[in-house]
């Protein structure tokens, strides 16, 4: 199959990509508002689900400032009961934190789900650190 140009997914990919780590790095706690009650989010292996619990989970990591350095991200359109398309995000970086001098490599993927014109919120969530 022949390459296609850059798809409207991959364009709500970069963006959300940028706008996410921005928060994560510079303001955490307004990372809730991209989340809804139905959100689930694995991290490291651990279930969470919903505003609340993942928006606490994400204040409570054992560190206050990082960076993010995002190596690739990769998109995909998808399609859920009734049509409405929503956006795989599969990320890999790595996480620069404050006063450490290696940066932790890790994977990230997002399910994102339109709910009004241009605008999506994260339905699922994994996240991994990459060892080895």
């Amino acid at each position: 199959m022949a390459e296609t140009n850059k798809g409207i997914e991959e364009e709500v990919a970069s963006a959300f990509v940028n706008h996410y780590y921005h928060l994560f790095d510079n303001d955490r706690s307004s990372l809730s508002s991209l989340y809804n009650p139905t959100s689930l989010l694995t991290f490291e292996g651990q279930k969470i689900y919903g505003v609340e619990n993942i928006s606490n989970k994400l204040k409570q990591l054992p560190f206050d400032q990082c960076r993010h350095l995002i190596s690739t991200v990769d998109s995909q359109p998808s399609s859920i009961a009734g049509g409405c398309g929503g956006i795989l995000v599969f990320v890999s970086g790595s996480l620069q934190l404050h006063g450490e001098d290696h940066s932790l490599r890790f994977s990230q993927t997002f399910h994102l789900i339109p709910v009004l014109q241009g605008s999506f919120f994260v339905q699922n969530e994994m996240f991994r650190l990459n060892y080895g």
